[in-house]
């Protein structure tokens, strides 16, 4: 059964009881996750993050004990692996000696976390620890990364990894609707119905192929469909573009059979796709039965519909570009 992450749970594993003593691990005991987004994407933002790290989100990270690819979420910038905690600079200066360079050239950088710190305070902290790691600085072109920061009560370096824009590169894609997802959105959208990449996924109205694009970059398997023929040509001509396999098909949402883990339905909104009450009820009950977890996209507040299809409404959030709002229905279907 989908079960929402509380607040509690999530504090009490960023602000767990830290000891005064130093410790260091080669396996790393946790992650930091730094992050940002426009203040329009904040709700999904933090429902995406929360679904992959099953943490709350605080005001500039996330600490969590699950490991992910940072180029995963497209509001992610930074993961560094905890290998050394320190109550202060003082026992992080002595415990980072510890760590294995692997005779690898090296850059130390300090992130904003609980605390962030100016330009020329980075500077100064990077600087005084970074003396203190056994190996070679490398300031322009370094074989690996090790990040710092200030988070949980107690200072902490590691490994240190950053995202890869992946999904910009998307935007070249040939076929193009004015009213498809963002890329940025499609890959959020994706991580919320699939944090887990094991699962497989439908997206009974694929239009152009974003979130199909998006959720087969990140190794999950997914099969879309449609009705509209020249969507579905479009399609197969984006997938084509980045040597994807063709995984389109034309099909009615209403007459698919069978079952997935997850199912992303974005509903048709353009002056050429306008449901009346009975289609959409369909298509929300014909996806109910495709999928146990389903995230549903519309331009409108359908609540009671998602309701009276048999789904339960876990999450909600707004997705807002001007005056134009996109509303997500994270959901479970006992169908």
């Amino acid at each position: 059964m989908l079960q929402p992450q509380s607040n509690t749970d999530s504090v009490s594993y960023s602000n767990r009881e830290f000891t005064d003593e130093p410790t260091f691990g080669e396996e790393p005991s946790g992650y930091i996750y730094t992050y940002a987004c426009h203040e329009d994407e904040q709700e999904l933002c933090t429902l995406e993050l929360r679904c992959l790290l099953e943490q709350q989100p605080e005001r500039l990270y996330v600490e969590s004990n699950r490991a992910i690819p940072p180029e995963r979420s497209p509001f992610i910038h930074y993961r560094l692996d905890i290998q050394c905690e320190a109550a202060n600079l003082e026992q992080l200066e002595q415990i980072v000696k510890q760590l294995d360079t692997n005779d690898q050239t090296f850059k130390l950088i300090c992130l904003d976390a609980a605390q962030t710190f100016t330009y020329e305070e980075k500077r100064q902290l990077e600087r005084r620890i970074g003396m203190h790691i056994v190996g070679k600085a490398q300031m322009k072109q370094p074989q690996q990364l090790i990040g710092m920061a200030y988070a949980g009560g107690r200072w902490v370096a590691g490994s240190c990894y950053s995202s890869e824009p992946v999904w910009l590169h998307h935007n070249d894609k040939p076929r193009h609707y004015s009213t498809a997802l963002s890329t940025r959105v499609a890959r959020a959208a994706v991580n919320i119905a699939v944090p887990d990449p094991a699962a497989s996924l439908i997206d009974p109205c694929c239009g152009i192929g974003t979130v199909l694009i998006e959720a087969l970059s990140m190794g999950i398997t997914v099969t879309g469909y449609d009705l509209n023929p020249l969507a579905v040509q479009g399609a197969r001509e984006n997938l084509a573009f980045y040597d994807m396999p063709d995984i389109v098909r034309l099909a009615d949402l209403r007459e698919l059979k069978g079952r997935y883990d997850a199912l992303i339905l974005d509903l048709p909104y353009n002056l050429c796709s306008v449901l009346n009450e009975q289609e959409r009820r369909d298509m929300l009950v014909s996806a109910a039965g495709l999928a146990g977890r389903v995230l549903i996209i519309s331009t409108e507040a359908i609540d009671s519909s998602i309701r009276s299809a048999g789904m339960q409404i876990h999450e909600v959030c707004h997705i807002r570009k001007g005056h134009f709002t996109r509303y997500l229905w994270l959901c479970e279907s006992a169908v």
